[in-house]
């Protein structure tokens, strides 16, 4: 079986009430902590290694969209 490649998109949203793709997410999540028959399908990674992969790009991406956007121009103000 061929290497499976996940893309992990992380984004802000002002509610999860409304809006669809949360709901599905939060009710996923629900299921999978009461439901004791759902078996692990992923191999589980040390936090240290998903840290030192994904850590530094993570940061650069966020503070280039946070210099990037129109919005929010009081908070940066106080949070370069």
């Amino acid at each position: 079986m061929g290497e499976i490649k996940w893309k992990i998109q992380f984004c802000w949203v002002k509610a999860h009430v409304g809006s669809q793709g949360n709901e599905i997410a939060d009710t996923l999540a629900k299921e999978a902590v009461t439901n004791a028959d759902i078996i692990e399908y992923y191999k589980k990674v040390p936090k240290s290694v998903v840290l030192s992969v994904f850590g530094g790009v993570s940061v650069e991406k966020w503070q280039r969209e946070w210099h990037q956007t129109t919005k929010g121009a009081i908070t940066e103000e106080y949070f370069p």
